[in-house]
């Protein structure tokens, strides 16, 4: 223990046996001081203890980020345009939920490690009861905007570091978040924080904003600042009303200035008490209207303010809409809310499966976010069509769709490919140089599959890519800007390769902004619809007058089948029996030959002696065994039906610990 650490400790042991009164408080402010005594006696923490950082499991992490979804997605922007403005100086930017738990961070990868042990990092929990004084468990405590800086924290571990924060509410004035930035180390002075502070409590405004107008859209929102040059771009107040002119919904501001006057809470009354205006003289108040004559009084007041008012968006008309929810057995709908609508691309994944429409529909919130997408489902599962579905219903449609296979591409390739090359930059290189992948995608989307299969050396330079927005080819000295969205796919357990050190969790992260996971095709309850629908896409293909039909006998053979290859081998099944059917219609013997062996080559096997050491893997050993068996060890054919390449097939065996027959034998 450092010899400021034991000082720190006896200060915070002095103000908590003495109270306020203790000599050693004037050092400290009074929000400060409360807080000491908070953790002492309420929390019942130890000025002694030298606690390292709390940081919740991935798992935990996803359930704490799954609870904000909507908001996340629109403080990313605030968060980036704030850290753009505060890297170069050293800080990190961290947005935490009401409880304090880190759902979003952007830092320096090159401090990654001591980040994390400072606690700057994803997942952190800095509620005061964990963490004890600091910015963000402070903030949540107190609802107000403060910085913590060096000795004012309540733990010895953390007096290297300042951490200035500024509450986020809903709209409905609760505490929904908090924004900090936070540095490593800092001048001494906390006054050096000041300008920190302001910054701080603008974005977290402009993110609280941002929220309350998405969230409003579809009612009246009246903009309110007392200078009309800043209505229209940097409202102060914000406010929601219903078709009744009754308040539905406010920013902290607006809260703020409003029950100021004492008349209770906000929401629910109506605009006459508010202002010194009637409500059906609204429409002098819309943007139409030069700004200096939107003038407007506060109810039984002199103050003035400037109003916009601005109408509910009209809906609009949906390109497709998914099916209608299913009734449970009462015959009451499960989601009483309408179907969602969705554009077409995306609504023709489904033939009325809810767990993929419930994916639909929440990637159709995401169309033109910038959140990162991970997929993730079982090899054949349609991962890239669903990532091609959803670029072409974004506004990215214009712009390239670049597909990189991470485990086609060859390991000493790979860096190349997706990075791009300047000529003579090392041997062999092209005369020409090579424009990567990444740049290639300029403009579109980034669908990284087999994500997981990534050699980790590359996987710090793709984090910079999606950290940074700009790529350095190899032999570069000056990066190129990149505007892309990366949709990432994997069959794998992600979170279990990060556990183990394989996968980087940092991109993992930065990868999984939103987790979609597509189900099996044995689990799809719109089983036939997509059978139909590949057998009019054959009959399209092959220019043939109708679709081949199918035999109930069959269909009810192939509805039993495990289908191990899933939507891959279906299509390759379709193509097979179509082939091979007499007079356009497909029986049960036109089904190829896994559909009439041994009833064991299809069901989901256990593994062998063999393989008992990955055993933590076992779900998609069973995978890999059952459709090797299906394609009797051939393994040029089971790679091409998974669409991976042979090698990449006997490497995934090799670490699943899957032989082959003849192997066993020879062994």
């Amino acid at each position: 223990m450092q010899d400021r650490q034991r000082e720190h400790i006896a200060t915070v042991m002095q103000v908590a046996d003495a109270g306020l009164a203790s000599p050693w408080a004037r050092h400290h402010d009074e929000v400060i001081r409360s807080s000491w005594l908070r953790c002492v006696h309420e929390h019942r923490l130890d000025p002694a203890r030298m606690q390292e950082a709390v940081i919740l499991p991935g798992e935990r992490v996803r359930e704490h980020q799954d609870q904000l979804e909507d908001f996340l997605q629109i403080a990313r922007h605030g968060l980036e345009s704030l850290y753009q403005q505060v890297a170069g100086l050293g800080y990190v930017v961290l947005l935490t939920d009401a409880r304090g738990v880190t759902v979003d961070f952007l830092g320096d990868i090159q401090l990654d490690h001591q980040l994390q042990r400072a606690g700057l990092y994803l997942g952190a929990d800095w509620s005061e009861r964990h963490a004890g004084t600091c910015g963000v468990g402070t903030c949540i405590t107190t609802g107000e905007a403060l910085t913590v800086h060096q000795e004012d924290h309540f733990d010895a571990t953390h007096i290297p570091l300042t951490c200035t924060t500024a509450p986020i509410f809903d709209t409905l004035g609760r505490l929904s978040a908090v924004l900090d930035i936070s540095a490593l180390t800092s001048p001494q002075a906390k006054e050096s924080q000041h300008l920190a502070l302001q910054m701080v409590k603008m974005y977290a405004h402009q993110i609280e904003n941002a929220s309350f107008l998405q969230r409003y859209r579809r009612d009246w929102v009246l903009r309110l600042s007392g200078a009309p040059q800043f209505l229209d771009v940097n409202p102060e107040y914000l406010l929601a009303i219903d078709a009744g002119g009754r308040v539905i919904g406010h920013n902290r501001r607006a809260q703020m200035l409003f029950e100021a006057d004492g008349g209770g809470p906000l929401v629910g009354r109506g605009f006459e008490h508010l202002f010194d205006v009637r409500f059906n003289e609204l429409g002098r108040f819309v943007r139409m209207q030069p700004v200096d004559q939107r003038a407007v009084k506060l109810a039984g007041s002199t103050r003035l303010l400037f109003l916009l008012a601005s109408p509910p968006l009209s809906p609009l008309s949906p390109l497709s809409t998914l099916p209608a929810p299913a009734q449970s057995a009462s015959g009451a709908p499960r989601n009483q809310t309408q179907a969602a609508q969705v554009p077409a691309p995306l609504a023709a994944l489904s033939g009325g499966d809810p767990q993929l429409d419930r994916q639909i529909a929440r990637v159709a919130r995401l169309l033109n976010s910038p959140v990162s997408l991970l997929l993730n489902g079982e090899t054949g599962t349609g991962k890239e069509y669903f990532a091609k579905a959803v670029h072409q219903s974004s506004e990215r449609r214009r712009g390239p769709f670049i597909a990189v296979n991470c485990a086609a591409i060859p390991e000493s390739l790979i860096e190349s490919e997706l990075f791009g090359y300047l000529p003579g930059s090392f041997s062999g290189a092209s005369a020409r140089g090579k424009r990567g992948l990444i740049a290639e995608a300029d403009g579109g989307t980034l669908f990284l599959d087999e994500i997981g299969d990534m050699p980790r050396p590359l996987q710090a330079r793709l984090l910079r890519v999606l950290a940074e927005k700009e790529v350095l080819p190899i032999g570069g000295t000056r990066p190129v800007s990149v505007n892309i969205r990366v949709i990432a796919a994997t069959h794998c357990n992600l979170e279990k390769l990060v556990r183990e050190g394989g996968f980087r969790d940092d991109l993992y992260y930065r990868l999984n902004g939103a987790h979609i996971l597509l189900p099996t095709l044995r689990e799809r309850q719109d089983f036939s619809h997509m059978v139909r629908h590949m057998l009019r896409q054959h009959a399209r293909q092959h220019d043939l007058p109708a679709p081949p039909d199918l035999a109930p006998a069959t269909l009810a053979l192939m509805r039993g089948y495990p289908w191990p290859g899933n939507l891959r081998e279906l299509r390759n099944v379709i193509e097979y029996a179509a082939a091979v059917c007499m007079d356009g219609l497909i029986q049960p013997d036109d089904l190829p030959e896994q559909f009439h062996g041994n009833d064991a080559c299809r069901l989901a096997l256990p593994l062998p002696a063999h393989a008992q050491g990955a055993a933590a893997t076992l779900p998609e050993a069973e995978r890999l065994l059952t459709q090797l068996r299906a394609c009797g060890w051939n393994i040029s054919a089971a790679a091409q039906q998974m669409g991976i390449a042979r090698m990449t097939l006997y490497r995934r065996m090799k670490r699943l610990g899957i032989a082959t027959p003849n192997q066993r034998d020879r062994n």
